[in-house]
């Protein structure tokens, strides 16, 4: 055979093998939706009741819009983060610790097919998610209307990508399902509740808005927002460039770190 001939022939079984990978990824979290996809759709409604009606309306307007209209990118923003890095850091780990992950590594499968693969299935899981919960926030606000639609598509995928790989390593360095746990309970979490989600670091001393700049989602926050609510802010946290610009490169450095565990083995042969 002609190298010509390879080349298409190569390319389409690692086509096949990205597939399949993605296929197995989305039917393993929609057969269990009432585990991936319900449970996002009742705490935002919380959310939203409690924060954005019940203390929004205390509070009034923050950048010229409601407290609401303030938080309701954030609350998908924060799906969209633990949606997407739960799905590949349990399932990656779940294939790991089930002994699939050993398989493919002695498969002709390119690493990047499958850590593509993976990342794809949790960006996926993330979009759906986000899409459930903008989906409840028009039941509480229903005229509202997106500004920037390719800025805010843009922001929401690349943030699910983020945060995809984020999972990924994790996956990879966990060694019990204890440690599965650890980054998204004692990191993720605090990070994405002093990302912005809330409130406007405007309403910090400078020393904490400073700190605050160090937290790499309130740029994702504060560029989701602009994307919805665009002209209607009085003003936003971070510049709209700067913030794309911190998450590509965020992607490309995990994208870059995961490739090079998933070769060297690391976590994954005894």
């Amino acid at each position: 055979m002609s190298e010509m001939d390879a080349t298409p022939g190569l390319a389409r079984r690692n086509w096949v093998s990205l597939c399949t990978i993605v296929r197995k990824e989305v039917v393993r979290f929609l057969r269990i939706w009432s585990q991936t996809l319900l449970p996002p759709a009742i705490t935002m409604t919380l959310y939203f009741l409690i924060f954005g009606k019940f203390i929004g309306s205390r509070i009034g307007e923050v950048h010229g819009v409601s407290y609401i209209e303030f938080i309701m990118p954030g609350l998908v923003m924060m799906s969209v983060i633990t949606s997407s890095y739960a799905n590949v850091v349990s399932s990656f780990f779940s294939a790991k610790f089930q002994k699939n992950i050993e398989e493919m590594l002695v498969s002709p499968t390119p690493h990047w097919v499958i850590l593509v693969g993976y990342t794809a299935g949790g960006v996926l899981r993330g979009l759906i998610v986000g899409l459930v919960v903008v989906a409840v926030s028009l039941l509480f606000l229903p005229a509202v209307t997106v500004q920037h639609p390719a800025m805010t598509a843009l922001v929401i995928f690349l943030t699910a990508v983020l945060f995809s790989l984020g999972g990924f390593v994790n996956a990879i360095y966990a060694k019990k399902f204890d440690d599965v746990a650890i980054v998204p309970t004692f990191i993720l979490t605090p990070l994405t509740y002093l990302g912005g989600v809330f409130y406007s670091i405007d309403q910090l001393n400078p020393i904490w808005q400073n700190v605050s700049r160090a937290n790499p989602i309130l740029y994702m926050v504060n560029a989701f927002r602009y994307g919805i609510l665009g002209s209607r802010l009085e003003r936003v946290d971070v510049n709209t460039a700067v913030a794309l610009g911190v998450i590509v490169l965020m992607i490309v450095a995990l994208y870059l770190a995961a490739l090079h565990l998933l070769r060297k083995g690391v976590g994954l042969r005894s």
